[in-house]
């Protein structure tokens, strides 16, 4: 029941995720990270498969990688509500970043050892621009969690 609470939660921290960044593309006038598409076209390449033609290959890594966004948000929630089977869920302003910060690096670690990004060269705009959106993931879900036990 646990892993069901926090699929939920994740499932809702993830929409909040989405509507942070895409209300900050709203804002800036700035285009969406092709960064989830180039980590799906690493892992393709890796395994070596044929999604097709190269526009059919593009739009299918594009889906690929707006879907390992999903898995993460859900993933992160699922183990939150499993590691906390046993004990009552943390406070939200201690679970809001730890959940924030896993699914951050969640989505970051990836895209770094695949070559795909460097957070080392990033300016302060788009550390914001990644930590902020999961801040919002990290205290929706916390807060979503706790009110459905």
């Amino acid at each position: 029941m646990s892993v069901t609470k926090g699929l939920v939660a994740g499932a809702a921290g993830t929409v909040a995720l989405n509507l942070t960044t895409y209300g900050d593309m709203l804002l800036r006038g700035r285009g969406s990270s092709d960064m989830p598409a180039q980590v799906a076209d690493r892992f393709v390449e890796r395994a070596g498969l044929d999604l097709g033609d190269e526009e059919t290959t593009s739009h299918r890594e594009q889906a690929v990688g707006a879907l390992l966004g999903h898995v993460t948000g859900l993933g992160v929630g699922a183990a939150y509500g499993l590691l906390l089977r046993r004990r009552g869920a943390l406070p939200d302003w201690v679970a809001g970043p730890l959940l924030g910060a896993a699914a951050m690096a969640s989505s970051d670690l990836p895209a770094t050892v695949l070559g795909v990004t460097d957070p080392t060269a990033w300016d302060r705009i788009s550390w914001v621009s990644d930590i902020v959106p999961h801040l919002v993931y990290g205290f929706t879900t916390a807060s979503v969690y706790q009110a459905l036990r």
